[in-house]
Parts: C-alpha cells; sequence; structure tokens
C-alpha cells in the first residue's frame, strides 16, 4: 500500500507494520541495557573496573544523542522505511562486533554503532507510527510500540545475566543477531512506502528547528524534568548488578530473578498507567520520581537484607518502566503538529541523560562507592519532581489566566 498524501494518516491500520516496529524496538532496547546485567563478568574478562564498564551504555547513550539530533538534516529526504531497515541492520552488526570483542576499544565501537542505531530508530519511531494506523488509533499504536519497550525491559536484564551463567556474556549478546535478522525481513515485508514528510512551511525539521522548541518554557521544564528522571533512573539502574552481588550477597539464580521481579512489575506498571494517564498525567510526572527518589536512599539501609531489597526494587520496576510513558504522552500534548522534531528532542534528552547517569554513576561508584551513586540518583529524581510540579503549576496559572 502506498501513500497518495503524504500528510494523510493511513485510513486502514497496518498492525503488522506496527507489530514489526514493536519488535525492532524490543531487540534495541534489550541490546541497549544488556550490559547492565552482565557487568561482572564482562569487567573482569576484559581486565575493566565495573564504573569503566557501565561507559559502556554511557557511548551508546551519547551516539543516540548525536544521531538523533542531526538524524532529519542527515536523512533529508530519504524514504523512512528504507531508513528504519538500514538501522535495524546495523542492530545485527553491532551484535555481532560486541560478541567477538577482544579489549575494552572493541567493546566501545561496537556499542557506540547500537547508538546510532537507538537514536535513528526512536527519533522516527513516533513519527511512523503516527502514519502508520488512522488517527483514532494513534494512542493504541504507542502504546504498543512502548509496550515492545516495557516487555524488553521486563525481559532483557534477567534474561541476560541468565544467559551469561549459562553461556557466558558473548553468547547473551550475540542472542541479539537473529533476532535483528527477524526483525529486519519482518519490517521489510510489512512496511509501506513512506516517503518524507514536509513540514507544514515546506522546511525540512533542522537541528535548529528541534532547539527552537525549548524557547517556551513548559517545553524547557519538560525536558529538563525527563532528563532529571532518566538521569536518576539509570545511575542506579546500570550499577545495580555489582551492588546486589557485594553487598546484598546475591548469585546469579537470584540475581535474575531480582531483575525478572523488576521487569515484570514494569510491565504491570505500564499497563496499569494507561488507564491513569487520562486523568492524573501530572500527578504521575510529580508523584513517581518521589517514590523512586525514597526507594534509592532506602535501599543504601537496607541494602544487605534480601527481601527489603526485592520489594523496593519491584516497586521500582513497577514506577522506572512505566513513567517514559507519561513523558511521552506530555509530548504528545505539547506537541500536537510537531511530532517529529518534538521526537527528536525527547530522545536526544533522554539519550543524554542515559549517558550522563551512566558516566557519572560509574565514576561515584569507582571512587566513593554504591552509596554515592545512589545518593546522585536521589538528588536527580528530586530535580525531576520539581521541574514537573513547575509544569503542573504554569499551566494551572494559565487556566486561570
Amino acid at each position: 500500500m502506498k501513500y497518495t498524501h503524504t500528510h494523510a494518516h493511513t485510513s486502514t491500520p497496518l498492525w503488522s507494520a506496527v507489530w514489526a516496529m514493536s519488535m525492532c524496538a524490543m531487540v534495541l532496547v534489550a541490546s541497549e541495557f544488556m550490559p547492565g546485567s552482565l557487568l561482572t563478568p564482562i569487567a573482569s574478562e576484559l581486565h575493566m573496573s565495573e564504573g569503566y564498564t557501565g561507559q559502556s551504555i554511557a557511548i551508546s547513550g551519547f551516539f543516540a544523542l548525536v544521531t538523533s539530533l542531526w538524524l532529519t538534516s542527515w536523512i533529508g529526504h530519504s524514504n523512512r522505511r528504507n531508513v528504519l531497515l538500514f538501522f535495524t541492520l546495523l542492530m545485527g552488526i553491532s551484535g555481532i562486533v560486541v560478541t567477538f570483542t577482544s579489549n575494552a576499544t572493541v567493546l566501545m565501537i561496537g556499542r557506540a554503532l547500537l547508538g546510532v542505531c537507538v537514536g535513528g530508530f526512536w527519533s522516527m519511531s513516533a513519527a511512523v507510527v503516527m502514519r502508520l494506523v488512522p488517527q483514532k488509533e494513534i494512542p493504541k499504536a504507542l502504546a504498543l510500540l512502548n509496550g515492545g519497550n516495557a516487555l524488553s525491559t521486563t525481559v532483557a536484564a534477567p534474561l541476560g545475566s541468565f544467559l551469561g551463567g549459562l553461556i557466558g556474556w558473548r553468547g547473551a549478546f550475540f542472542t541479539i543477531v537473529p533476532l535483528a535478522l527477524l526483525a529486519l525481513v519482518w519490517q521489510w515485508r510489512s512496511l509501506p512506502s513512506l516517503p518524507a514528510k514536509k513540514r507544514d512551511d515546506g522546511k525540512k525539521t533542522s537541528v535548529k528547528h528541534v532547539l527552537k522548541l525549548l524557547k517556551r518554557t513548559d517545553v524547557c521544564f519538560g525536558m529538563l524534568g525527563a532528563m532529571f528522571l532518566f538521569m536518576g533512573q539509570f545511575a542506579l539502574f546500570t550499577y545495580l548488578r555489582p551492588f546486589l552481588e557485594s553487598v546484598t550477597g546475591v548469585g546469579v539464580e537470584v540475581l535474575s530473578l531480582i531483575l525478572l521481579a523488576m521487569g515484570f512489575s514494569g510491565l504491570v506498571g505500564t499497563f496499569a498507567m494507561g488507564s491513569v494517564l487520562k486523568t492524573s498525567l501530572y500527578r504521575l510526572l510529580i508523584g513517581t520520581p518521589l517514590l523512586m527518589m525514597v526507594i534509592a536512599l532506602s535501599l543504601i539501609y537496607v541494602g544487605s537484607s534480601l527481601s527489603a531489597v526485592f520489594v523496593l526494587l519491584s516497586i521500582w520496576g513497577f514506577l522506572g518502566t512505566s513513567i517514559p510513558v507519561a513523558w511521552w504522552t506530555w509530548l504528545s500534548q505539547t506537541f500536537p503538529h510537531e511530532a517529529e522534531a518534538g521526537g527528536v528532542l525527547m530522545v536526544a534528552i533522554i539519550q543524554f541523560a542515559i549517558t550522563m547517569g551512566a558516566s557519572m554513576g560509574g565514576l561515584f561508584f569507582d571512587t566513593l562507592g554504591y552509596e554515592a551513586t545512589f545518593v546522585f540518583s536521589s538528588v536527580s529524581l528530586a530535580c525531576s519532581m520539581l521541574m514537573a510540579f513547575m509544569i503542573a503549576l504554569q499551566k494551572s496559572l494559565h487556566v486561570k489566566a
């Protein structure tokens, strides 16, 4: 099915294409965060510290940031279908590079390639999905895409640590390759031709245009809020395995179980979030980071108790996996006519936050210990709560005015 008019949404929903993109998102997210659950074995085999190995998440975040900002300038008028297929292929190549890495440099190169895929795919995903289904089906399609993300966050970490225990961390990374190929074939079969859309003023979306969105105060607060949330989340999540092994004293089986409980709670949270979003968006954006901050600080005090850690991390999973849906909902309400530019900005901000969270968290972890990493995480989450409060306040004042 070809589009006759690139601005219109398709009249018949192309669910197979949405599912294919959801699968691609799933494999991508699994690849991006897999080093977190395999941090200790990678560090010991490649003779790196845990904090330095954690930079492999920071480097993919950095390259995703650069790609997402300059993507629209680079791809210009290319058909979006071909661009998506290219990024999916690159993801498979990155998996091969990381699997056969012999030292820290090659590991970082493989992760940088993955970062390019993450930045490219996520920046385009919302705008592409909005073209695959009719207007009224957009929320459902976006939820499906984020569902792939949530499911992956559920499975990637526990499966990564479990497979790492069975077939080694290289084997765990290689499982990404056939999945990436499957996603490539499925998208190739199901995606229609997606010619580049012109903006209403006929110009391309440029970096300057994307950054111009930040001139609005609410956008500025919102982007800072999302940034601090992800920064706090990934500062803690990246260094969870060494914390659980050294402080709580768990083996690989219990570690996998804790990560699975976190992921499963996150999946439940994502679906529960859908019903609450319509009425309480700002309450969620303010309340979630507050609870996550309390958990981050509590872990420092009860870290040696397995049952307390298990309960706290399950709640963390419930909140942390589902809150991105709230920020993307805020984005779609704030930029109803600037989907591509708004998506690019949000992805850039999130990747910047992951880069900062993983790198600063690693720095604190190596120099001052896990307590400093967890305090850094809670301070970031407190800032996110403050920013969300500022948007809500500005909105209520605007309504009264």
